[in-house]
């Protein structure tokens, strides 16, 4: 097998493990930029939609204004702590996003709602009637996806499984002693 090709293997095995991470994932951690520049955590259930993911947010809450502000944003999805083998290396994906504020009963707003509710249940179709709520459509620009010890990978591109993957093979080295 030419290196291509098994390069092409790589990258088409780690594509099928992030989608199915994703998938079996309900919320995520988003990491928003405040007006002082100063980053702000915080967490939102998501849906999964062409190259995208989406969140429901209400402007009450600091993100939504955040974003609305700078789109510039970075998303990480985690395995939960209770199921991770090896809490140092828990399977996870991250990505530098550019949020995207979808009008309110546009098209794509329509489409978004309806991919939310389809995931996550009838309270999207509620929230989504409160006036206060954005859909925002997180657009990935890169990304990393990390298995465990020695296997974590650059997701290249602008999609959510990564157009081509690298797999990170320098890293964790002992330190030497001093002479």
């Amino acid at each position: 097998m030419t290196p291509e090709e098994k390069q092409q293997k790589l990258a088409v095995k780690i594509n099928r493990d992030v989608m199915d991470f994703i998938e079996s994932r309900k919320s995520l951690f988003l990491s928003s930029i405040q007006p002082d520049g100063k980053p702000y955590a915080s967490y939102a259930p998501f849906a999964i939609g062409d190259e995208c993911l989406y969140v429901l947010l209400s402007e009450i809450a600091l993100h939504a204004i955040n974003l609305q502000r700078n789109p510039d944003a970075s998303v990480l999805i985690a395995q939960d702590e209770d199921s991770a083998k090896e809490l140092f290396a828990r399977i996870r994906v991250n990505y530098s996003v550019n949020a995207e504020l979808l009008e309110t009963d546009s098209a794509a707003w329509l489409e978004g709602v309806d991919i939310l509710e389809a995931r996550l249940g009838e309270r999207i179709r509620n929230l989504s009637q409160l006036s206060d709520f954005r859909l925002f459509r997180l657009k990935p620009q890169g990304g990393r996806f990390v298995k465990g010890f020695g296997a974590a990978y650059t997701l290249v591109g602008n999609t959510l499984a990564g157009e081509d993957v690298n797999h990170l093979r320098e890293g964790h080295k002992k330190r030497t002693e001093a002479a």
